[in-house]
């Protein structure tokens, strides 16, 4: 089960694609041993440790880059280590080398394995030029990997997810069984078990956006005993958020101050000490689980230094509409291989006659095997230049339609697509079954319809495609703004 480790361990995420191209080398039927080079992005984070993103496999073919060694065990030719590894320092990704070994649950590197490593690896290190280099053995159900660090520190790696549905996390041995959980989610372990519960309180999840959908999301996800919630948005509470920002007051939103009968001196006070929306999610996050870790940013998420407190995240929603905010949220699930989901409810009124168009709620999975958001057309070019530029430029060249209207907006559409959202990211974790994998979803409620919007992937994609983002880590650049 899916668990999140401290942050001075090194962890790998492999691509559900990934993993099945390295077991289909390594385990073609034939019950022999084989190797092959996993290049990998790296994610340093600033509390030490980091995250080892599986990017591309390099096949060793057998009797030409992987051949009987001196000692009784095969090795990798020396010219094929020096290709891989200048292909991996070229690139700025991690070196590992990976063979199977025979078993299921449990495996472990032998001392021949060890000491191979302790001839090679220093002088490896040297060609790397501050990369990581390492070797991972992986059985049927287990892998366990020895990690070398520029600085001359070795470690093991604990764990290694594999972003399939659902996750599938792997262990050099069984952990322990998990104690009894809190009786506060007696009613959860009866579905979940102890572990799905102790799954829970082990992640790590980013909530972008506190308006109507994600502040619902604060609340179930609190409720469902996730351990630690990020919590990013720019904006305050104003009087009309509260029918819709669950755990909002008048009190927030400091609605005597603002009534229109105060003067504009008063009402402009009244606005900029109105209560940030964060501060209401984690008190709604702190009295729903007394327990959570809470991070409540109030910034945003375009900005490099608050992406930076995202990079060890389990999971992340997007409940913000801006543009730039889609762009680094697709970033990161396919640069950094941080799961997620786009979450949001749309009410379209013609601007004249006020007559509605359109309403409707989506739920869109964003992987990193299965497209993304520039892929299928859900980033608009022309919105992101014009958010780019400051406010009073985007009002001098009409980039925007008048401030004074704007969208409807109701919190059962938005809680219809939170409660798709927190359901679907359960089904993830594997504490519900998943019966198929579903594509985008957009529910109309007028009409009582559900459709599926197909999911397209352009392998030449710059973002999610091989030849992009994908799985890079640290070595490209988010599409951040740096904070002024």
């Amino acid at each position: 089960m899916v668990a999140h480790t401290p942050l001075t361990t090194w962890t790998l995420t492999l691509p559900e694609s990934v993993m099945h191209q390295l077991r289909a080398r390594l385990f073609p039927g034939d019950g022999e041993e084989h190797a092959a080079i996993l290049a990998a992005g790296v994610v340093r984070l600033p509390g030490g440790g980091g995250r080892l993103l599986g990017r591309e496999v390099i096949p060793a073919i057998d009797g030409r880059d992987y051949v009987p060694g001196e000692r009784g065990h095969r090795l990798l030719t020396a010219s094929f280590v020096t290709k891989a590894a200048l292909h991996c320092r070229d690139e700025g990704l991690a070196y590992l080398a990976v063979h199977c070994h025979g078993g299921s649950r449990s495996v472990a590197f032998s001392s021949t394995d060890l000491a191979s490593h302790e001839r090679g690896y220093p002088a490896l290190l040297d060609v790397l030029r501050g990369q990581p280099v390492g070797a991972l053995v992986l059985a049927q159900e287990a892998l366990a990997g020895d990690l070398w660090l520029p600085d001359g520190t070795r470690t093991t790696i604990p764990q290694t997810r594999v972003l399939g549905r659902p996750w599938q996390t792997l262990y050099p041995s069984p952990p322990p069984s998990p104690g009894r959980a809190d009786p506060t989610y007696d009613r959860q372990t009866r579905l979940f078990s102890d572990r799905g519960q102790l799954t829970l309180s082990q992640l790590k999840v980013a909530v972008i956006g506190v308006g109507g959908a994600g502040s619902l999301l604060v609340e179930y996800l609190a409720r469902l005993g996730v351990g630690h919630l990020v919590i990013i948005d720019p904006d305050r509470i104003d009087l009309t958020n509260l029918p819709r920002v669950v755990g909002s007051t008048r009190w927030d939103a400091r609605a005597w101050f603002t009534h229109d009968s105060r003067p504009h001196w008063m009402r402009r006070l009244g606005r900029r000490t109105a209560t940030p929306k964060v501060r209401v999610a984690a008190r709604l996050a702190r009295k729903a689980n007394p327990k959570m870790a809470i991070e409540p940013i109030f910034g945003d998420a375009t900005d490099s230094a608050v992406v930076g407190r995202l990079l060890d995240c389990d999971f992340a929603f997007l409940a913000a509409d801006m543009m730039q905010a889609r762009l680094v949220f697709n970033a990161l699930v396919h640069q950094y291989l941080i799961p997620g989901a786009q979450v949001g409810a749309k009410v379209q009124a013609d601007r004249i006659t006020g007559e509605l168009l359109d309403v409707f709620t989506v739920y869109r999975p964003i992987t990193p095997d299965r497209g993304c958001l520039w892929c299928n057309g859900l980033i608009n070019t022309a919105r992101l230049q014009e958010e780019a530029l400051a406010a009073d430029e985007r009002q001098a060249q009409r980039y925007v339609e008048d401030p004074t209207v704007v969208a409807p907006s109701v919190i059962t559409l938005n809680a219809t697509a939170s409660a798709h959202a927190a359901n679907d990211f359960l089904t993830v974790l594997g504490l519900l079954e998943a019966k198929a994998e579903h594509d985008y979803l957009r529910l109309r409620p007028q009409n009582a319809t559900v459709y599926y919007d197909g999911i397209r992937k352009d392998a030449d994609c710059p973002e999610c495609g091989r030849k992009g983002r994908f799985a890079r880590g640290d070595a490209r650049r988010l599409p951040t703004r740096a904070r002024h």
